[in-house]
């Protein structure tokens, strides 16, 4: 179930960059500088990733811990199992705070409209982030058995998108090209993308099995084009996701 679970994040978190960031940038700056925004985004977060200390699981160091120490090696396993897990909810709360921040503009810049439109695009958005919640606070509930643990860091996630209403209402600089956004957030897709095909697809492989875990990454793509296209219809025609 873990392994089907992260196989239908790793496909909300691809449809979100290259159906939704990447996508968006190419149409906004032109397929040449989206590409550019897109793979530096990429080669950003593979750079830092070298400097992330994660947990690896050998194949001969589980059977010899098994031979040589029995059920604590079993249990040795078991936590290195559990903290491969816990990075990779982190990295998918990361990817979903950093989705979420535009949408929060989104809101205010919908409410300045109408509260109207503001109210049912804060609705669609609130309906639209329970499967991403869900993708961020089960692998940490398996990780740290704790389901405080995993309900604080699903709303940390979260609050990306107030965040987001603040900085284009207090912080946001009104002179800064509209190139440079949609450029940002075409490298945010590719960060997604490097951190759901670097982390979390090998362990919906590792838990789920190949092609049931590949099955799960096209119901999630499958659902997240879905909740993005019903989303899209709740905006005001002047402005898109």
């Amino acid at each position: 179930m873990l392994g089907l679970l992260q196989g239908f994040a790793a496909g909300l978190m691809l449809s979100i960059s290259f159906l939704d960031l990447a996508h968006n940038a190419m149409n906004s700056i032109g397929f040449l500088k989206g590409n550019l925004w897109f793979f530096a985004g990429v080669v950003f977060f593979a750079v830092v990733a070298n400097f992330i200390p994660e947990p690896t699981l050998s194949q001969s160091s589980e059977v010899k811990g098994k031979k040589k120490n029995g059920d604590e090696g079993g249990k040795d396993i078991m936590k290195k199992h559990r903290r491969q897990v816990l990075f990779s909810g982190i990295i998918t709360a990361i990817g979903i705070s950093l989705h979420n921040f535009p949408e929060g503009m989104a809101v205010f810049l919908g409410s300045m409209k109408g509260l109207r439109v503001g109210i049912n695009l804060a609705l669609a958005i609130a309906l639209h982030n329970i499967p991403e919640g869900v993708a961020v606070a089960l692998p940490v509930y398996f990780a740290t058995q704790s389901k405080w643990q995993a309900f604080k860091l699903a709303t940390l996630s979260g609050f990306a998108e107030p965040l987001g209403v603040v900085i284009v209402a207090y912080v946001f600089p009104s002179s800064l090209s509209p190139e440079i956004l949609e450029g940002l957030l075409g490298s945010v897709g590719g960060v997604m993308a490097f951190l759901t095909l670097h982390e979390m697809l090998p362990l919906a492989f590792d838990y789920a099995g190949q092609k049931q875990a590949v099955k799960a990454v096209f119901f999630g793509m499958a659902f997240m084009s879905a909740s993005l296209y019903f989303l899209e219809l709740s905006l005001p025609e002047e402005m898109s996701l």
